[in-house]
């Protein structure tokens, strides 16, 4: 099964990444609708002119299918942000998944609408394969009512579908899966709180295989500090700007794209990269905006620890999370008496273990492979007897 040829597709807002497993060819294109730019692992030519995500994956997969023939391909899986409460697994994508999906955008307006198009777009170039839909809020299925429920009227739980999600599912899955073997332990033995720090960033404890907790909530705007967007905030914040005049759509807009890093740092930059270099140069502001990421991760860590009664390894992984060893030092900083400690030469290394051997909690720095999870996924799907034709 490993084997089998599966194509990859994770698209956002204005971007598209195909990958190709087990081959590894991929592209990943970015400015969709302006002057879009591509890169792969290989050389490509100029790009075409790419006005919506069909004209995009079009000109992917043709470079793609140079490389080697997508006849070969046995399935397509797809990324897709919010699933609801309806999808707890991955699922084969027909008509009613597509209405299901769409149904949902108003959860996920950065997401949703972007993995549609892709999906739909897909399905027209790729008629005669199946199309898998594998969701970011599947592997949060398991969180009890306890932890989902917010204590709002009934109503708006049974009508409207107001619970916690959670999302980063594959990344969560697939790092904390990783993690249990670099330990040599089995998963189902491990209470495991998985950071996934990027430009959207979520916490999750893992224990003993199962979601019990996590950051993000209704959609992935709660929880953490992001790129652009505030994680935790008092909704009496939201009715107060609500009232002072901003309209829904602006408030919507300044909190997916104007908050989070960029909005601490009065607008300089939402990548870390950016920011430690101002910081390095006497900004307060991008310190300020690092301060408060590094913050939140350690208090989200918390949580998680107190969720499982306790915790016997802490990964680190997204963009952030395994490339920036000052995060993961300042988030993790006097927790000495907790057992958790980090060896600074480790940690200027990206570890894989970035802790002592001897220390009572594992800290590892785990690159995150959704697309690996997705492919796996989407192959198990299709390679079910309940599911052959």
């Amino acid at each position: 099964m490993p084997d089998l040829d599966v194509l990859v597709i994770n698209a956002g807002s204005s971007s598209l990444k195909v990958s190709r497993r087990p081959l590894g060819h991929a592209v990943t294109v970015e400015r969709i609708g302006a002057a879009a730019i591509w890169r792969g692992d290989a050389d490509l030519p100029p790009p075409p002119p790419m006005r919506d995500h069909a004209s995009a994956l079009r000109a992917v997969l043709q470079v793609l299918d140079e490389r080697a023939s997508l006849a070969a391909v046995v399935a397509v899986g797809h990324r897709v942000v919010h699933g609801g409460e309806r999808y707890a697994a991955p699922v084969r994508i027909d008509d009613a998944v597509v209405a299901d999906v769409r149904a949902l955008v108003h959860l996920a307006p950065l997401h949703n609408p972007a993995n549609l198009a892709a999906l739909e777009a897909a399905r027209e170039q790729l008629p005669d394969v199946p199309h898998v839909a594998v969701f970011d809020t599947a592997f949060h299925a398991t969180l009890a009512p306890r932890s989902y429920r917010y204590a709002v009227p009934e109503s708006w739980y049974v009508e409207h579908g107001v619970r916690r999600y959670g999302f980063h599912g594959p990344s969560h899955d697939g790092v904390t899966r990783r993690a249990a073997e670099l330990l040599g332990r089995a998963r189902d033995t491990l209470r495991i709180v998985s950071l996934h720090l990027g430009n959207g960033a979520s916490a999750a404890a893992v224990d003993r295989g199962r979601s019990v907790e996590t950051s993000m909530g209704f959609t992935p705007l709660d929880g953490l500090v992001m790129g652009t967007r505030p994680g935790q905030i008092d909704p009496g914040v939201l009715l107060h700007m609500l009232r002072g005049g901003m309209e829904p759509s602006e408030l919507e807009r300044v909190l997916n794209h104007e908050s989070g890093l960029k909005g601490l740092s009065d607008g300089r930059s939402n990548d870390v990269r950016d920011l430690r270099a101002a910081e390095a140069a006497g900004d307060e502001a991008a310190r300020l905006a690092l301060d408060v990421f590094a913050y939140r991760v350690r208090t989200a860590l918390g949580s998680c620890v107190f969720a499982m009664g306790g915790v016997d390894a802490i990964v680190f992984t997204g963009g952030i999370g395994e490339h920036d060893a000052a995060t993961r030092a300042a988030a993790l900083a006097g927790l000495e008496r907790l057992g958790i400690v980090i060896d600074e030469a480790r940690n200027a290394r990206h570890g894989p273990r970035i802790s002592p051997d001897d220390a009572t909690v594992a800290v590892l720095v785990v690159a995150t492979d959704e697309d690996g999870v997705i492919a796996d996924a989407t192959r198990a799907l299709v390679a079910a007897p309940e599911a052959s034709p």
